[in-house]
């Protein structure tokens, strides 16, 4: 089920790393192209458009696109008391880990009457995109919402596709968790089109463009916040999952093949990769695998998955080369089995979010460890963080010179202004020492 790939006894470039477990860029391609029609068509159309789509990708007609506060408060009084506790605790967790990334307002003391502040502004308006296909994802409704929440933001709109077994209605534990938030503006939006629709606005249901957009998604999904670039601030792309799993000798391959099963079971386009310099554990690991993926529940999906070649088993020399090759990777999920986790955990400086040791699985960070499990897919952990509080603050200088302190650097600035050709940004300087 999951290929071996062995790159042992061979001296490789990054490039070459990453050329042995290709990621499905073709798919990202074509998913490219269709996105950006969708939300130009949103755009240019509107709420006819959003309609269209809705028949088209959701199977669903006549249904109301701005969801009626009622039915937020249907999905709450029906909802399970477990799933409500367990909500409430992982809002709890996610609010205390989202206050940590809220930088404080630093003044820096330039000289005698200059200060710079450095202070951090929310923007005003965020749009959060909930996924609802091949699964239900009340989580990401927190991951979103929370650190939204923390930074300030004043308005928080959500937007979930309509279910058809549901009457068109958004699924009611995603309306559930946003009540929860007090989240009041939910739209009835799937995929591409609530992209576009919160880059553009859609006036028609009373939608205002917003300033940032957050949420994973699809490849469609992903794609259509490349398309909206430079329109609204996006978090990453957020795309199909990924797990790479670095592992030695000492590792349970148990777990090693739960944690990749739990994974592959998103999409047919998860990733699942485990590196390692074990042979015996490899082989382990693949038979664990097999017979993991085969009594689960969504075992077809899960084996599309792993079947893929963007899923596999990479056999390495040594530590150095499974760190290089995690790093040069950049994986959206990075869990270390390894005796020394702790220890090593520094050298793995490239992924979305790092589990360390047996008892950290990816699937604690997807609903209870308190981190976000929106996360940079595609390589991008190299340079993109994960969602979090920061995603919707803007850091801000504010400068503040007096007479005296501008006095001190008058001759400097007119001095460059002069190398530089532009003689009037010296006279706007003289022209506050001169009657």
């Amino acid at each position: 089920m999951l290929r071996t790939i062995d790159l042992r006894g061979r001296t490789l470039s990054p490039a070459d790393m990453l050329a042995a477990v290709p990621r499905a860029t073709q798919a990202r391609a074509e998913a490219l192209d269709t996105a950006t029609r969708i939300v130009e068509d949103v755009r240019e159309r509107g709420e006819e458009a959003l309609r269209e789509q809705a028949e088209r990708f959701d199977r669903v007609t006549g249904h109301e696109i701005r969801v009626p506060a009622q039915h937020i408060a249907d999905a709450l009084e029906t909802l399970a008391p477990a799933v409500r506790d367990a909500l409430d605790e992982a809002i709890r967790r996610v609010r205390i880990a989202s206050e940590a990334q809220v930088p404080a307002r630093r003044i820096t003391r330039i000289g005698a009457g200059a200060t710079i502040t450095q202070r951090w502004q929310p923007v005003h308006r965020a749009g959060v995109y909930i996924p609802g296909g091949k699964a239900v994802y009340p989580s990401s409704v927190i991951m979103n919402v929370v650190p939204a929440q923390v930074a300030g933001v004043e308005q928080i709109a959500l937007a979930s596709p309509p279910q058809a077994d549901q009457g068109g209605r958004v699924h009611p534990t995603i309306l559930a968790a946003a009540g929860l938030l007090g989240i009041t503006e939910v739209y009835a939006i799937g995929g591409a089109g609530a992209i576009g629709s919160f880059a553009h606005g859609v006036a028609g249901i009373g939608l205002d463009p917003v300033d940032v957009l957050s949420g994973p998604g699809n490849n469609y999904v992903a794609s259509a916040k490349r398309a909206v670039a430079g329109v609204v601030g996006t978090d990453s792309e957020a795309g199909a999952t990924e797990i790479l799993v670095v592992a030695d000798a000492a590792a349970d391959p148990r777990l090693i093949a739960a944690d990749l099963v739990s994974q592959a079971e998103h999409d047919e386009q998860a990733s699942a990769v485990l590196v390692t310099d074990s042979p015996q554990l490899a082989d382990r690991v693949a038979e664990e695998v097999a017979q993991q993926a085969g009594a689960t529940r969504h075992t077809t999906r899960v084996a599309a998955a792993l079947d893929g070649p963007q899923s596999a088993i990479v056999l390495v020399d040594d530590r150095a080369m499974a760190t290089a090759f995690s790093n040069a990777y950049a994986p959206e999920h990075l869990e270390l089995h390894l005796e020394d986790a702790e220890d090593a955990a520094d050298s793995f400086t490239s992924a979305g979010a790092v589990f360390v040791g047996d008892h950290t699985p990816v699937s604690l960070g997807d609903y209870m460890a308190g981190s976000n499990h929106v996360l940079p897919t595609g390589g991008q952990a190299r340079y993109a963080p994960g969602l979090g509080a920061y995603t919707f603050l803007r850091p801000q200088q504010v400068i503040s010179y007096d007479r005296a302190a501008l006095a001190e650097v008058r001759e400097g600035v007119v001095a460059l202004a002069e190398t530089e050709v532009l003689p009037a940004h010296g006279e706007a300087i003289e022209a506050r020492f001169t009657a």
